[in-house]
């Protein structure tokens, strides 16, 4: 085995031209984290003109930001913005990922993934508005996210340098905190068991009991405990054309405040965790703890409702559509040109998606009650299942069966030694 290389056996090309002052000026897409924050100070102690950007999708306090802006100056930054996307996430991806009631392998809301996207193309979009020669983030080379991030710049930044220290050199976490510390910088990156990433569509659990298939995570790896005060809770969401419109009675315009409306109430029974193995980009089987309450509640109760105001194949066909959206969305093929197809296929199977589904949440999970929609294709004069039917006769239905059987009437008739 090699020995691991020294951080000053190896240094960055000296930058030149592009800047003011004949620096390369880059563009670090900053989360605050440990491998951001290095690369913020060490492209600046190496004579960068360094922009430190945060894309927030949902995932950052108020707290988290000020902060982050803070950290940014004290690392050298010369500039710190922070770009929130989070309306353009919903509008541009949530959306559909709701009306395609889109789950990973039927577990999984795409969450880290396509919030990856829209900070990637809000990096980009800034990049080239400040005239940036580079853009750099602290992806590792095992991941999925070098992928999104660089796929992305190389087609909306074409031209523009992408820069990855943590991935190039393959640094360790304790060369990056001694860097740190040695440049006079200090902050709690002690390694944790868990690594999470927050998120308004979930929150994904890394490491500890993971690593092991047969094992799945305790209740101390979860971020949010049953605090709900009833033993159960009716939760109702009203939609207008696939969009949730209101949450218990309460109207939102604010599609996002409507999601975290009903985070906080499922979060509070702990709905929404489990664990998902799948296919990363990269050829390798990956492993990964989530809990994700609003996804659940909401995609479940989606799916319910249009189960009573989609036609058969209306339903068959948004489902094979849906999931390669899921798909595409996961890798990194958010700018594939078939994608607004399969928006406006999405987008017009909601025409008549409208009505209120309810649920009834308890601790650690949930029951779908029923739905009040006038779309309700339950309602048909035409006859009530299992009840009465005003929309053919007794001898009209025999008749149906007898044709639908000829098929397997001839085949059978041909032969007859085949018979099951």
């Amino acid at each position: 085995m090699q020995p691991t290389k020294k951080m000053n056996e190896t240094q960055p090309t000296p930058p030149q031209g592009g800047a003011k002052g004949g620096s390369k000026k880059v563009v670090v897409a900053f989360s605050g984290g440990l491998d951001t924050s290095y690369t913020v100070m060490k492209l600046a102690q190496d004579g960068y003109e360094v922009h430190a950007a945060c894309a927030n999708t949902g995932g950052f306090s108020a707290e988290q930001l000020k902060k982050n802006e803070e950290n940014a100056y004290k690392l050298g930054a010369v500039k710190y913005v922070t770009l929130d996307v989070t309306q353009e996430y919903y509008a541009k991806s949530l959306k559909y990922m709701i009306f395609g009631n889109v789950l990973r392998n039927n577990c999984y809301p795409i969450s880290v993934s396509s919030e990856r996207i829209f900070q990637a193309l809000a990096i980009a979009r800034y990049a080239k508005e400040i005239g940036a020669d580079a853009i750099a983030h602290g992806s590792t080379g095992a991941g999925n996210d070098q992928i999104r991030f660089d796929m992305t710049f190389l087609v909306m930044a074409p031209g523009v340098e992408i820069i990855t220290l943590t991935r190039d050199k393959k640094l360790t976490r304790k060369e990056e905190v001694d860097y740190l510390n040695d440049h006079g910088f200090t902050a709690d990156f002690a390694k944790l068991k868990y690594s999470y990433n927050v998120g308004i569509w979930g929150t994904s659990i890394c490491g500890g009991e993971l690593l092991d298939p047969t094992q799945g995570l305790p209740e101390e790896a979860y971020l949010k405990h049953v605090t709900a005060k009833e033993p159960e809770q009716l939760l109702k969401i009203a939609f207008e054309k696939g969009e949730i419109v209101g949450v218990n009675g309460e109207t939102f315009d604010d599609k996002v405040k409507a999601i975290q409306k009903i985070e906080d109430i499922g979060a509070s029974y702990a709905i929404g965790r489990d664990c998902n193995v799948g296919d990363t980009i990269i050829g390798i089987k990956g492993r990964v703890g989530f809990e994700a309450a609003a996804p659940k509640l909401i995609i479940e109760a989606h799916r319910l409702l249009e189960k009573s105001t989609l036609s058969k194949w209306q339903q068959y066909w948004k489902d094979q559509v849906a999931n390669w959206y899921g798909m595409f969305l996961h890798e990194s093929q958010y700018l594939e040109p078939v994608m607004p197809d399969i928006e406006a296929m999405l987008t017009s199977s909601q025409r008549n998606v409208t009505g209120t589904a309810i649920l009834r949440l308890r601790p650690y999970g949930f029951d779908t009650v029923g739905i009040d929609s006038d779309n309700d294709l339950t309602k048909s004069k035409l006859g009530e299942y299992g009840e009465t039917q005003t929309g053919w006769t007794a001898d009209e239905a025999k008749g149906f069966i007898k044709v639908s059987s000829t098929p397997l009437r001839v085949y059978y008739g041909m032969h007859p030694g085949e018979e099951r």
